[in-house]
């Protein structure tokens, strides 16, 4: 077996596990061993077979070949709730929760305390969920609707419904995707509770700083297969990119530098009551320039204005010197602006539809004729996109669903930049995407600058903002606070300006 460090016997393993869907292998002789009272990362770029693996664990996916081993002894899960009885739970990036339930009734959901009579037991199940909240060290009202809970309560309430089964395994896919810092740092705290308790947790994120803040052991996977498994310790993060794409990454962060020329964009004291207001700014030609602030400020919500998809009442959108339609998105995209929003999924591509479809929606005047679409345009203007943003895929008709979350980005990038904008807006376009992924979008942007193309970007990872920014624009509650060039951005004269302290003030 691969991973056979000395010790205590592991609670859960995988030993030599492959598993194919038709023709793609998505694990080959894979093994994995999670030990209690140890957080053990899995890490690997989109479609290394993490997701894979994940479902294996919680029964979701049976193993072609291999074993799944609890306690040492081989065992079979014939769907999640038979892991579940084992005491496998997963929390999931994005948690579902019965919105109009109380947060005690989510977690004991048919499996309430009973009265006589065969009356649920409300005082036992309050009773029940504050201790497992005191046992998290989170203040949560038992009684209070799921509704309007943040992402990272209703982690809370997914991990406490694991600990109401006794799940000695927790498995967290991408858990602080989209979490501020200080509900990441909740969490962390959360983890190491549970270690304490004895539990083994398996950690899947690609935010390299917290696998070594957070976990001892990181297993690597590539292609589908087994690479190395390491303590944390005998790494550096250079190490852990190598393992994960086969090769030297090069730079994460490669910024060009570009000649910058006249404003592409302008906006002025464009306001929406009650969210964002008075915000002005210019975008120059060659330049990016980065959106910055905590989740909340309003930074989506100004750049969706200027796009046309959300409500401006006030203020002006000036691109290459002509005054765009406030609320209107085809004025925009008439004008040049293109927009890779926040949520690809829900927002940026149609999951149902092809790759060659979604890449052609923006374009649909150049690939019909006599009012219909011709396919050998479509396929023409997929492909020469697929090539240009090195797209991995098996057959351009496949469903966009089918791709790796790193690969429909790529996608939303080709559909826009198939449109020539001068002005790309980029929402969070790295988020939740793989560390080679993230360098190539990186790269692509650079040079897209150096092309002349006017970049404003909204991005959460402040290392990204100050590694590809010409200039940050700070955002705290709902206003531009401060203006930072590229030589004085700092991670702590961001964090100061988005927190309201000390912020280097913007000339009105």
């Amino acid at each position: 077996m691969n991973d056979s460090d000395a010790g205590p016997a592991p609670v859960l393993a995988l030993k030599d596990v492959s598993k194919s869907f038709g023709a793609v292998r998505a694990l080959q002789d894979v093994s994995l061993q999670l030990f209690p009272g140890e957080a053990h990362a899995l890490a690997g770029e989109n479609g290394a077979g993490k997701s894979t693996l994940i479902k294996t664990l919680a029964g979701v996916h049976r193993p072609d070949t291999g074993q799944v081993l609890l306690d040492d002894s081989p065992v079979t899960f014939h769907g999640p709730a038979d892991a579940r009885d084992a005491g496998i739970a997963v929390i999931y990036q994005e948690p579902t929760l019965f919105p109009d339930l109380s947060i005690a009734e989510n977690i004991f959901m048919g499996r309430q305390p009973r009265r006589a009579l065969g009356r649920i037991d409300r005082k036992a199940v309050h009773a029940a969920t504050a201790e497992l909240m005191a046992r998290l060290g989170v203040a949560l009202d038992p009684q209070r609707p799921a509704r309007g809970l943040s992402i990272a309560d209703q982690q809370i309430v997914e991990i406490a419904k694991a600990l109401s089964f006794d799940a000695r395994v927790l498995i967290m896919d991408e858990p602080t995707a989209a979490l501020t810092g200080s509900e990441t740092a909740r969490l962390f705290s959360v983890v190491e509770t549970l270690r304490a308790e004895g539990a083994a947790v398996l950690f899947i994120s690609h935010r390299l700083e917290e696998i070594f803040q957070l976990c001892q052991r990181v297993t690597t996977l590539r292609d589908g297969r087994w690479i190395s498994s390491d303590p944390i310790g005998d790494l550096t993060e250079d190490d852990l990119v190598r393992r994960m794409v086969g090769r030297d990454l090069g730079e994460l962060y490669p910024k060009q530098q570009t000649e910058i020329g006249e404003a592409a964009l302008s906006v002025r004291r464009l306001t929406r009551e009650g969210v964002f207001r008075d915000v002005s700014f210019d975008v120059r030609r060659g330049e990016i320039v980065a959106l910055a602030g905590l989740v909340g400020a309003g930074r989506s919500e100004v750049v969706q204005a200027v796009f046309g998809v959300g409500r401006a009442d006030a203020g002006e959108v000036h691109v290459d010197g002509k005054r765009l339609t406030v609320g209107s998105p085809t004025a925009a995209m008439d004008a040049g602006v293109a927009l890779v929003p926040e949520d690809r999924r829900q927002r940026g591509l149609v999951m149902e539809m092809s790759i060659e479809r979604n890449i052609a929606l923006t374009g649909l005047d150049q690939v019909r004729r006599g009012g219909l679409v011709r396919r050998s345009l479509e396929q023409g203007r997929a492909a020469d996109w697929s090539v240009k943003l090195q797209l991995k895929y098996n057959k351009l008709s496949d469903s966009v669903g089918v791709l790796s979350g790193g690969n429909q980005q790529k996608v939303v990038l080709a559909k826009w930049l198939a449109t020539e904008p001068s002005v790309l807006i980029v929402d969070e376009p790295t988020r939740g995407i793989d560390v080679g992924t993230k360098a190539e979008v990186h790269r692509l942007l650079s040079s897209l600058a150096a092309e002349g193309l006017a970049v404003l970007m909204v991005s959460s990872d402040l290392p990204e903002v100050l590694g590809m920014a010409d200039r940050v624009l700070v955002m705290h509650e709902g206003r531009l606070v401060a203006e930072l060039p590229r030589t004085e951005a700092t991670e702590e004269s961001v964090m100061a300006a988005a927190t309201g302290r000390n912020g280097k003030e913007r000339a009105a």
